[in-house]
C-alpha cells in the first residue's frame, strides 16, 4: 500500500505544505507514483514550484506543459484572456490576426485560437520557450505559428490584435523566493522600472497593426497610470481602459480605436 503519511511526515520536517503531497498524489498516475514520487517529493523540499514538479497546469480548461524555461501561467493571465475575448467579440466580426508577444508556454495564444475565429502568431525571444509552446500547441491540436524574436523585431505581417503579458517586475522589487529562485529571469524582470517592454511594443506597434486594432496588456498593479501616459505618447486617437484583477488591483490595459 502506498504510504502517503510517510511522505507528509517527511515534508513537514522541511516546512513544506503537506497539502502539496495530496495534490501531487492526485495528479500522478499509479505508474508515475511508483517511479517518480520520491523524486517529486525531493523537488518540493528543494523549493521547486508544484507546477514544475507535475509538469503541467490547467489554463482556461487546457492542459499546458510547463518547465523552468517558461513562466507558470497565473489566474490573472486567464482573466486577461477572458477580458480580451470579450473585447475582440465586441470590436470585430471577422477572422482576425493576433500576435502574442512573449508567448512563453503559449497558453494565451492556444486559448485564443481555441475560443475565437483567428489566426495567431506567438513570439518569444527564448528558443527554449518556443519549444515548449510548440509542444503545447501540438497536444492541444491547434495550428499556431511561433517566431523567435525580440519583441516585434522579426515579426512580419499585419495584425488586428496585439496581446502581451511581458516581463514587468522592477529589478529592485521584492518577489516571493519560490518565484525568484525558479522561474526564468527573462520572463520576470524589465528595465525602466518595469516599463521597458511596454515602451518597446507601443513605440513599434503601428507598423504591424491594422487601421482598426486592439492591444491587450497584463501589467504590474502600480503601472497603470505610467502605461497610460506611454499610450498617449505613442498612439493617437485611441481609447484606453485600465481594469482590475480578482484582488481589485490594476492589472490590465486595453487600447483600441
Amino acid at each position: 500500500m502506498f504510504d502517503l503519511d510517510r511522505y507528509k511526515n517527511r515534508v513537514k520536517e522541511d516546512n513544506v505544505d503537506v497539502n502539496l503531497v495530496d495534490y501531487l498524489y492526485k495528479c500522478l498516475s499509479d505508474e508515475e507514483r511508483l517511479g517518480e514520487f520520491d523524486k517529486c517529493i525531493d523537488m518540493l523540499i528543494k523549493g521547486v514550484p508544484i507546477q514544475y514538479v507535475i509538469g503541467n497546469v490547467n489554463f482556461y480548461g487546457n492542459k499546458i506543459l510547463v518547465n523552468s524555461n517558461v513562466l507558470i501561467p497565473r489566474f490573472e493571465t486567464e482573466l486577461l484572456v477572458e477580458k480580451s475575448i470579450k473585447y475582440i467579440k465586441k470590436l470585430f466580426d471577422k477572422c482576425i490576426r493576433i500576435v502574442d508577444i512573449g508567448t512563453g508556454s503559449g497558453c494565451i495564444a492556444i486559448t485564443l485560437k481555441k475560443e475565437i475565429n483567428c489566426e495567431v502568431v506567438g513570439v518569444d525571444i527564448s528558443n527554449d520557450a518556443i519549444e515548449v509552446a510548440r509542444e503545447n500547441a501540438r497536444i492541444n491540436n491547434v495550428d499556431i505559428e511561433f517566431v523567435n524574436s525580440d519583441m516585434l523585431k522579426n515579426v512580419s505581417g499585419i495584425y488586428d490584435v496585439i496581446i502581451s503579458n511581458p516581463p514587468y517586475i522592477r529589478y529592485d522589487e521584492e518577489i516571493m523566493d519560490i518565484v525568484r529562485d525558479n522561474e526564468p529571469d527573462i520572463a520576470l524582470y524589465a528595465m525602466d522600472n518595469g516599463l521597458y517592454y511596454y515602451k518597446e511594443i507601443l513605440s513599434n506597434c503601428i507598423k504591424v497593426l491594422n487601421s482598426k486594432y486592439l492591444i491587450c496588456f497584463e501589467i504590474g498593479y502600480e503601472q497603470g497610470d505610467s502605461i497610460k501616459e506611454l499610450v498617449y505618447k505613442y498612439l493617437k486617437d485611441v481609447n484606453v481602459s485600465i481594469e482590475k484583477d480578482y484582488s481589485d488591483r490594476d492589472r490590465f490595459v486595453f487600447i483600441w480605436n
